[in-house]
């Protein structure tokens, strides 16, 4: 069996209360990335650009831009720094942006190397794609609760 191949896939899809261009933003920008994910982001969202965000303090998420075809298609690698279950770029994140009237279909798929791996980013991304939908609208999702009770560094 060749396991480069094996993945678990996390996928979600949201009904956002704004435009493709607008919810592009939220993934490319970022001080909008940061809104709803994370404490600092440096983004380079070319092919091959950077992505690098400290989610909570001392947990950086590396990879790098794949695929940018703005505002419908946006993929990018995933990992994250000290871990060697999902090192930094060893996951893809692939996301669909279709217009619906005002509102933005967003289709989430996670491709992962196990089923803990999943289920480990599910409980990630069931906490931040909500703060997304949110940011996007318009609204404020507020202090991100899991910054507030991360351990200091």
């Amino acid at each position: 069996m060749d396991t480069t191949t094996d993945t678990t896939v996390y996928e979600r899809t949201l009904t956002i209360d704004a435009s493709p261009e607008a919810v592009w933003e939220f993934l490319v920008d970022p001080d909008k990335l940061m809104r709803w994910k994370g404490i600092s982001a440096d983004l380079d969202p070319q092919p091959g650009g950077a992505f690098r965000c400290e989610v909570i303090p001392g947990h950086v998420a590396r990879g790098e831009y794949v695929t940018l075809d703005r505002p419908n298609h946006l993929v990018f690698t995933w990992g994250w720094d000290g871990n060697d279950g999902v090192p930094p770029g060893s996951t893809t994140i692939d996301i669909e942006l279709t217009g619906e009237g005002n509102t933005t279909s967003l289709r989430f798929v996670h491709q992962l190397p196990s089923a803990e791996a999943a289920a480990s980013h599910a409980h990630g991304w069931d906490h931040y794609l909500p703060r997304l939908e949110l940011a996007a609208a318009g609204g404020d999702p507020g202090e991100d609760p899991w910054v507030a009770q991360a351990p200091s560094m």
